[in-house]
C-alpha cells in the first residue's frame, strides 16, 4: 500500500487548453491538446486519516524525494493512451451499449433475450454511436445469485456466435465471471471480456485472461452480487479501490486494460459520489478508464424516481460530468441520448473559444 496518490484537478478544455499547454502553464491529460490541467492534488495516508494537498504544476519541480513517486504518478497522467479496441480512439469519448440477455436484470431484463430482439436492439445501438456492444447473460444486479455456466452461454451463445459475421467493425464485450463462458466467447472473435468480479470469481481466469492478451476491464466489487450491498465498508473508499487496482493490474497484465471503479458494486451512496467527483485519480494509473453510472440507484437515491427506465437525466449529469474529468469510455443503456448530450456539450466548449 502507497502512502501518496496523486489526482489531476483544476482542468481546462479546447482553445484555451492547448494554449496554456503552449505556454507551458498547463499539463496534458493524457497527451491531449483539448483537455489540460495546472493543479495536482496529493492524497497522503495519515495515522489519522487521509490528508490533501493541493500544488501547482510550477511547483511540482521543488517538491522533495519523499514525492517521487508523484512525479512517476504525472507521467503517467500526461502519457497518452495506447488503442487497442478497432475504431476506439482514447482522445475522444466512446460508448458502450449495454445489451442484457437474461430476464432478471435490474433494468431491462426480458426486453433482448429473444434473437430478433437482440440483434435489433444491437443495431439501434450501433446506429445511435455505440462503437462496443457489451452482452451479458446473467444478472449481476444487487442480491442477484449465480446461475449455471450451461444457462449463460446458452443465452449467449446466439449473439456472439453471429456478431462478427453482422457487425465487423464493432467490438463485442462479454461480461461475465465464469472462465468456461470467456473461452468459448474468445473461439468466437470476441474483442474484450469484461468481468465484474476483477477475475476473481473463477480461480483460473486471472492467469488465462493474462496469457490471452486479450482486452479486458478490470472491474472493481466486493463480495459477490448477491452480498456486495450488505453494509460495505472502507478506510477510504477512493484510495482503497486505487490500491485494489494496483495490485490486480499486475496480475492481469498491464496489456490492453480498461479499469472500472464499479459504480454501484458494493458502494453506498457517499462511495459512488466520492469516486465519481474524484474519479480523475486514476489516470495516474495509466490505463484507460470506462464507468457504468447507466440507471444506478444511486440516481434513485437523489432524484427518487424509483423506474430505472426513468434514470436518463441522472445518467446524462454522471457522464457529462465524468467526461469533463477525461474517463474515455461509458457503459450505457441509452446510446443515443447519451451521444447526442456528448455532443452537445463538445460543441458548446468549443464554441466558448472561438473567436
Amino acid at each position: 500500500m502507497r502512502k501518496y496518490y496523486t489526482r489531476p484537478c483544476n482542468f481546462y478544455y479546447g482553445y484555451a487548453a492547448k494554449k496554456l499547454i503552449q505556454k507551458n502553464k498547463a499539463l496534458p491529460l493524457n497527451d491531449r491538446r483539448d483537455i489540460a490541467f495546472d493543479t495536482i492534488e496529493i492524497l497522503s495516508r495519515e495515522k489519522k486519516g487521509v490528508k490533501s494537498k493541493l500544488v501547482n504544476i510550477k511547483e511540482i519541480k521543488n517538491l522533495n524525494n519523499k514525492f517521487f513517486i508523484v512525479k512517476q504518478d504525472l507521467k503517467k497522467i500526461i502519457k497518452k493512451r495506447k488503442n487497442f479496441l478497432k475504431h476506439v480512439n482514447f482522445t475522444k469519448p466512446s460508448i458502450m451499449g449495454i445489451l442484457n440477455l437474461t430476464p432478471d436484470s435490474f433494468s431491462d431484463g426480458g426486453k433482448f433475450n429473444k434473437k430478433n430482439k437482440s440483434v435489433s436492439q444491437i443495431k439501434k445501438m450501433i446506429d445511435s454511436g455505440a462503437s462496443i456492444i457489451d452482452v451479458g447473460g446473467e444478472s449481476t444486479r444487487p442480491g442477484s445469485k449465480t446461475i449455471n455456466p450451461r444457462i449463460e452461454w446458452r443465452r449467449l451463445s446466439g449473439v456472439v456466435k453471429n456478431f462478427k459475421k453482422n457487425f465487423k467493425k464493432i467490438n463485442l464485450s462479454v461480461d461475465t465471471r465464469k472462465l468456461e463462458i470467456m473461452r468459448k466467447s474468445l473461439k468466437y472473435k470476441t474483442d474484450l471480456i469484461n468481468d465484474v468480479s476483477g477475475f476473481n470469481y473463477d480461480k483460473e481466469s486471472m492467469s488465462f485472461i493474462k496469457k490471452s492478451h486479450k482486452a479486458k476491464v478490470l472491474h472493481h466489487m466486493i463480495g459477490t452480487p448477491n452480498t456486495m450491498q450488505n453494509n460495505p465498508r472502507y478506510n477510504n473508499v477512493l484510495l482503497d479501490v486505487y490500491d485494489y487496482f494496483e495490485k490486480n493490474l499486475k496480475k492481469v497484465g498491464s496489456m490492453n486494460v480498461l479499469i472500472d471503479p464499479g459504480i454501484g458494486f458494493g458502494k453506498t451512496l457517499k462511495h459512488n459520489l466520492t469516486l465519481i467527483s474524484k474519479i480523475s485519480l486514476f489516470h495516474s494509473l495509466g490505463f484507460p478508464i470506462l464507468v457504468g453510472t447507466s440507471r444506478k440507484r444511486f440516481i434513485n437515491q437523489i432524484s427518487k424516481e424509483y423506474d430505472s427506465e426513468e434514470r436518463i437525466g441522472g445518467t446524462l449529469a454522471s457522464v457529462i460530468y465524468l467526461l469533463s474529468q477525461g474517463v474515455q469510455i461509458f457503459r450505457v443503456h441509452n446510446v443515443n441520448e447519451v451521444k447526442q448530450g456528448i455532443l452537445v456539450y463538445e460543441k458548446i466548449l468549443s464554441s466558448l473559444n472561438e473567436k
